[in-house]
């Protein structure tokens, strides 16, 4: 049974999302504590949880955190921080999330509600994979990437780091999308995507990048 405490990077809209699944999977609410480095979260509860603002006083090496941030370059400069400080990145996935046993998931993975991770599927660390996605067979999803709600990454699909999939696209088969890619949402992605490029539409085209 888990006894030590989490903590939670993150008091904004997906933080929220993450308590909600901690909730879920009956983590006892004293073992969650929320923080944030905005001071306008100071004095406020999120959900039932009140908001500590920053982190100078985590010190202990080996307790755990997860990133409840969205934004992806943010959340890799956290996790560079605190594991430096020797704090452990914590997987969190929610008990209506179907993971197949046969995939594979880095520390600190967000896996939310209706989300389906099939076989071989490789997600890496502090990625987050939103609200009923399908991460389909084969797929590789690198560091600190996120995929918004509904959206579908076909068998063999390969994403470099940070990048962004909005709501409700689609990834066709064995399609490749380099680091820092943003896909828009609804989008039909049909071709390889490069590096640090943004495509929209249907089916999808460079607009930006």
């Amino acid at each position: 049974m888990l006894t030590e405490l989490i903590h939670v990077i993150g008091a904004g809209g997906h933080g929220k999302v993450v308590l909600d699944a901690m909730s879920a999977l009956n983590i006892a609410a004293n073992q969650i504590v929320l923080r944030d480095l905005a001071t306008k979260y100071d004095g406020q509860k999120i959900l039932s949880w009140p908001v500590k603002i920053g982190y100078p006083d985590i010190k202990n090496a080996g307790q755990l955190f997860h990133l409840a941030i969205g934004d992806s370059k943010a959340r890799e400069q956290v996790c560079l921080l605190l594991t430096k400080l020797e704090l452990i990145p914590f997987t969190v996935i929610h008990p209506k999330a179907v993971v197949s046993k046969f995939s594979r998931l880095e520390q600190g993975v967000f896996i939310a509600a209706n989300a389906v991770v099939g076989p071989m599927v490789s997600v890496g660390k502090s990625t987050i994979i939103n609200h009923g996605v399908v991460v389909d067979h084969d797929c590789v999803v690198g560091d600190f990437c996120h995929v918004a709600p509904t959206a579908t990454l076909g068998g063999g699909v390969q994403l470099g780091k940070h990048v962004f999939i909005g709501a409700g696209a689609n990834v066709l088969p064995q399609i490749t999308i380099g680091d820092f890619s943003v896909i828009g949402a609804g989008a039909v992605v049909t071709q390889n995507i490069p590096a640090a490029t943004t495509f929209a539409g249907v089916p999808a085209r460079k607009i930006r990048g």
